[in-house]
């Protein structure tokens, strides 16, 4: 069967509007600031960009249609997002970035109709942010969100959510949380969480500390919220009751998907810039793209960005088919993680102290895509799942097989 890897049209417009965008009006806004979204403005840069990213046709191609957006497939948003993602606050502009594209994905999939128009349609505008809040101190949720602790207990007429959450993303400023709580059995449970839309002005929210990090292209930090006796109603509850691990699911592995396509764009990005460099940049009587060490360097970028995409293609393939695609996307994003960050750390080596000074960007860029090894899973958690899913195969496998053994 031939597999058809072309465009049609209007991705292709999708992808060039997106490429000339990005590169003209959002990468010397970027320069400018050395890619800190706190110092470029925060919210108001990001009502800036998103205004420029409406005039040039390139906001939210990844929201439902009847919500404004351009509706594409998760396949389409691989080169769209990839051309956003060359500079840091391409995402931003256009709409894409963490939390809120993960969160316009999941409302779309699970949110009921008056859900979708009270929190995904102003989101998906672009006129609000929004934060999903999941993760705990230990030994809270983590990298194991079976250790959810985090509880809502049912009360007239809802809700009761108590707990402390951490590394919440874009929670200063968010206008609503995505919050998992526990609402059956005890932490180390596979089952019973449950997913609620609260809204951030509900008494007995807090907004803690910015916990600081590498990174620094996202707005409204990485920080500690408490929720303390937050009375949500029962129409917000965001799906099932007792479903919030599934529901995560829908949500998590396409977001890993769409980090890899922002990532991957910043380290296109820094190769770029290192190979222009090392094209002209003379040294020991040869311009340095001309040296085998460097070449090895570039050939190895090559390999890293051709790889990078073909094992997002096929995790995009699996998910646009409504498959889990649980293996799919563990390893995309396991090799992804390491690679853009293998590709911008040679990038910095080919550009000697240029290349670890603000006058390129990527210094920047390694303290961004650095952290992408941490988030969404770890690496290691990613390798354990991987291998577990090949052992059970092989077990399975295996026992099929017994009978016809022994006959």
């Amino acid at each position: 069967m031939a597999i058809d890897l072309t465009y049609d049209p209007d991705v292709r417009g999708w992808i060039d509007r997106t490429r000339t965008f990005t590169r003209e009006h959002v990468l010397p806004i970027e320069d400018k600031f050395l890619g800190d979204a706190t110092a470029a403005g925060g919210d108001d840069l990001r009502r800036e960009l998103q205004s420029a990213a409406r005039e040039a046709n390139v906001f939210a191609p990844h929201a439902p249609v009847e919500y404004g957006g351009g509706g594409l497939s998760m396949s389409d948003r691989s080169p769209v997002f990839e051309e956003a993602g060359y500079s840091l606050f391409g995402p931003i502009a256009c709409g894409i970035g963490a939390p809120d594209e993960g969160n316009v994905h999941l409302l779309a999939h699970v949110a009921s109709g008056p859900q979708k128009e009270q929190f995904l349609a102003p989101l998906a505008r672009g006129e609000v942010r929004s934060a999903f809040a999941m993760t705990e101190p230990a030994p809270g949720a983590g990298s194991d969100p079976s250790a959810l602790t985090t509880v809502a207990t049912r009360t007239g007429g809802g809700w009761t959510v108590d707990g402390h959450k951490w590394f919440i993303t874009g929670a200063d400023g968010a206008a609503f949380f995505i919050v998992m709580a526990r609402t059956s059995g005890s932490p180390g449970d596979r089952g019973g969480a449950t997913m609620f839309l609260v809204p951030a002005g509900t008494p007995g929210i807090t907004v803690g500390r910015h916990i600081g990090t590498l990174d620094r292209a996202m707005i409204g930090g990485h920080c500690e919220v408490t929720f303390d006796g937050v009375f949500v109603p029962e129409e917000n509850v965001l799906g099932a009751v007792d479903e919030g691990f599934t529901y995560a699911q829908v949500r998590l592995g396409p977001a890993r998907m769409t980090h890899v396509m922002r990532w991957l764009g910043a380290a296109r990005r820094g190769h770029d810039v290192a190979v222009a460099r090392v094209a002209e940049r003379e040294g020991f009587g040869h311009r340095l793209g001309d040296l085998g060490m460097v070449q090895k360097m570039i050939a190895d970028n090559e390999i890293d960005i051709a790889a990078t995409r073909a094992l997002l293609t096929q995790a995009c393939f699996e998910l646009d088919r409504g498959n889990p695609a649980s293996n799919e996307t563990s390893i995309a994003k396991t090799y992804a993680a390491e690679a853009v960050f293998r590709i911008v750390d040679r990038a910095m080596q080919m550009c000697g102290g240029m290349g670890v000074s603000d006058d390129l960007p990527l210094a920047r860029l390694s303290r961004e895509v650095r952290p992408f090894r941490v988030y969404d899973g770890p690496s290691e958690v990613h390798r354990w799942a991987i291998a577990k899913r090949a052992v059970g195969t092989a077990r399975r496998a295996a026992a099929a097989a017994s009978p016809s053994v022994q006959s």
